[in-house]
C-alpha cells in the first residue's frame, strides 16, 4: 500500500485527521472489556472497602467515564466526540476484577477507542488504588467486544470467534 492510500496520511506522507464531515451522524455504540488479575486477599479488601486509598470501584468508575470523554486528548488522530453515555461496570471474581465499559453517541465516527480507553484507565485506576497491597496485579484481555453503527456495520467478538472457528453461528461461544 502506498502512502497515498493510507487514510491518516496526506499525499506528502504527513499525519492528518480523517475528514468525516460528509458522513451522516448515526447512533454508535461500543463495548470493551478487560480484567485486573490479583491476589484473592486484594479482592477481599476491595469488597470489604479496606483498601487504604478508598472505594476502589467508585474511583475507577469515575476514572473510566472521564477517560472516555478525553480519548482524543491522548490518542493522536481520534476525533473529539460528543458522547451520549458511558457506563462502567465491575464483576469481582476470586482472583480478578472484570471491567466492562459501554459508550454511546450519535456521531460521524465510532466510539471503539473511547470504550477501550475508558476500560484501560478504569483498570489502571484499580491497579493504582490497590498497588500498595498487591504489586503483582496484571491487566489482561483488553478487547473490543462489540460495536454498532457506521459504514462498517456491527461487530461482535463472539460472532467473530464463531466465524474464525468455522463453527455454525448457533454454536455456543465462551469468553476467552
Amino acid at each position: 500500500m502506498s502512502d497515498q492510500e493510507f487514510t491518516h496520511l496526506d499525499p506528502m506522507g504527513r499525519a492528518r485527521m480523517v475528514d468525516v464531515a460528509q458522513k451522516e451522524p448515526t447512533h454508535r455504540r461500543a463495548v470493551a472489556r478487560c480484567k485486573v488479575v490479583m491476589k484473592p486477599e486484594t479482592i477481599t479488601a476491595i469488597v470489604n472497602r479496606e483498601v487504604k486509598k478508598g472505594d476502589v470501584l467508585a474511583v475507577a468508575r469515575v476514572a473510566g467515564i472521564m477517560a472516555a470523554k478525553r480519548t482524543s486528548d491522548t490518542i493522536p488522530l481520534c476525533h473529539p466526540l460528543m458522547i451520549s453515555s458511558v457506563s462502567v461496570t465491575f464483576e469481582l471474581e476470586d482472583d480478578h476484577v472484570a471491567i466492562e465499559v459501554h459508550v454511546d453517541c450519535i456521531e460521524r465516527t465510532g466510539v471503539e477507542m473511547e470504550a477501550l480507553h475508558a476500560c484501560s484507565v478504569a483498570a489502571l485506576t484499580v491497579y493504582d488504588m490497590c498497588k500498595s497491597a498487591d504489586k503483582g496485579m496484571t491487566i489482561t484481555e483488553l478487547a473490543l467486544w462489540e460495536k454498532t453503527g457506521g459504514k462498517s456495520g456491527p461487530y461482535s467478538r463472539a460472532d467473530a470467534a464463531v466465524e474464525a472457528s468455522g463453527a455454525s453461528s448457533d454454536a455456543p461461544v465462551g469468553e476467552p
